[in-house]
């Protein structure tokens, strides 16, 4: 006679064989929507390129699918009245949603790192990063400000992709993002760099950043 089910499992038969088939279980995503964050976190381990997301903050490094970034309704502003930033739309007109390079505490503060490669790793310390793809609603625009206000454009989904951002090994950079429609955005890097010692070209795996923008 077939044992009652609560008997298997009072005998650990079940469980054993559920455990076992069982698939593993997905890591939860981690939601952000303030604090210091270099969105893209470069280090050189085992031989690899590798990209992820570290707060900085906490010191805790995360894959890039691990996380997703909130843009607040307050970041949203009007674009300035000046014809140098017409990338980001009308000048005094068009509306602009920007996680800013001076850090804002009710937002997330984006930086961009290679402080986890050392000097002397790469020809001349230098390191590309390449901003691949960009899907979503709207435009993506990574660009800093000089003392007098005036825009440097690093990287612009707008004018077609991919874009390239050139880093040095120890560098820690801060920089406007910013994203002309709310919604979801998929945000794809890759870094290279050529190895001194060997003259070899090495590139990470493509990590892909979500942003989420609040309309």
């Amino acid at each position: 006679m077939r044992k009652p089910i609560r008997l298997l499992l009072a005998s650990g038969a079940v469980t054993a064989a559920l455990l076992a088939a069982a698939p593993p279980a997905q890591a939860a995503v981690v939601t952000f929507n303030s604090g210091h964050l270099d969105l893209v976190d470069i280090a050189y381990e085992a031989g690899e390129l590798e990209l992820g997301v570290h707060d900085e903050d906490n010191d805790v490094e995360y894959a890039a699918d691990d996380v997703k970034i909130v843009v607040k309704r307050q970041a949203k502003v009007t674009v300035p009245n000046d014809p140098a930033f017409g990338f980001l739309g009308t000048p005094g007109v068009s509306k602009v949603w920007i996680l800013p390079e001076i850090q804002n505490t009710n937002l997330v503060w984006p930086g961009i790192a290679a402080e986890e490669v050392e000097p002397g790793t790469f020809t001349a310390d230098a390191l590309t990063l390449n901003l691949q793809s960009v899907s979503g609603l709207g435009q993506l625009a990574i660009y800093t400000e000089n003392a007098v206000g005036q825009p440097t454009i690093l990287a612009d989904s707008g004018d077609g992709l991919p874009d390239t951002i050139a880093l040095t090994a120890g560098d820690h950079l801060h920089a406007n993002w910013a994203f002309d429609r709310a919604g979801t955005y998929c945000i794809t890097f890759r870094a290279t760099g050529t190895l001194a010692a060997t003259g070899e070209q090495v590139t990470s795996e493509p990590a892909t950043l979500r942003v989420v923008v609040r309309a």
